[in-house]
């Protein structure tokens, strides 16, 4: 049962936690390339934040076939971890003060994302960054993508917080609307978009450790 004098963290991943924008466009680039299929222009920017089973058929019109969507994104990913170990990855500035930060201050972090729960895993292991998580909610762990609420929803309960002691940190925009959906607070970290277009976010920073602890949760 939640705690409703609880204080919880809720991380989105891909832009919040580690930049990998770039890894992201290589192995989708890479998989059109492998398939034979065509992306269409501008399909990363619309799909940003969207779990692959929507992607797939909905953004880009590969196919409809369920077995073919999952073996697609599947197969994306296990690209994706190719990119990684190619590129290198780094946690985003800002990203190991504030964990540290909210760490001290006895505020469990959970992660909640619509990446695989391998892509994240491997890469915390690489980071080494796992021990700030209390939990993990991937792609696998929900039904329904952003912009429902159901990632942050099922996050909050892993750490046992009510939404209204929650805090969300995202940078997508179907992620600020599932966290509105959620009833959660919501921080926009610009790394992705421009400060503008996430004006529907409680507030909106250039890295997490401009964020106070007081500022986020009035005692």
């Amino acid at each position: 049962m939640a705690d409703s004098n609880q204080r919880g963290a809720i991380f989105d991943w891909d832009g919040v936690i580690i930049n990998s924008e770039e890894h992201h466009r290589v192995s989708w680039d890479r998989l059109a390339a492998e398939t034979g299929y065509v992306l269409p222009e501008g399909h990363f920017e619309r799909g940003f934040g969207m779990k692959n089973d929507v992607i797939i058929p909905e953004l880009l019109g590969w196919t409809t076939e369920p077995l073919e969507i999952q073996e697609l994104s599947l197969r994306k990913e296990a690209i994706w971890r190719e990119v990684v170990r190619e590129l290198g990855i780094k946690p985003l500035p800002g990203v190991e003060p504030w964990l540290e930060t909210l760490e001290k201050e006895g505020i469990p972090c959970v992660i909640a994302s619509s990446t695989h729960r391998e892509n994240i895993t491997s890469t915390l292991e690489i980071l080494d960054i796992g021990k700030f998580f209390a939990a993990i909610v991937a792609a696998e762990d929900v039904k329904r993508g952003k912009p429902d609420p159901e990632v942050f929803l099922t996050a909050a309960k892993r750490i046992k917080v009510a939404p209204r002691g929650a805090v969300v940190f995202e940078d997508a925009l179907v992620g600020i609307a599932a966290a509105r959906a959620a009833k959660i607070r919501v921080v926009a970290v610009a790394t992705t978009n421009t400060r503008e277009a996430l004006h529907e976010a409680d507030w909106v920073v250039d890295q997490l450790d401009e964020l106070s602890v007081a500022k986020l949760w009035v005692k």
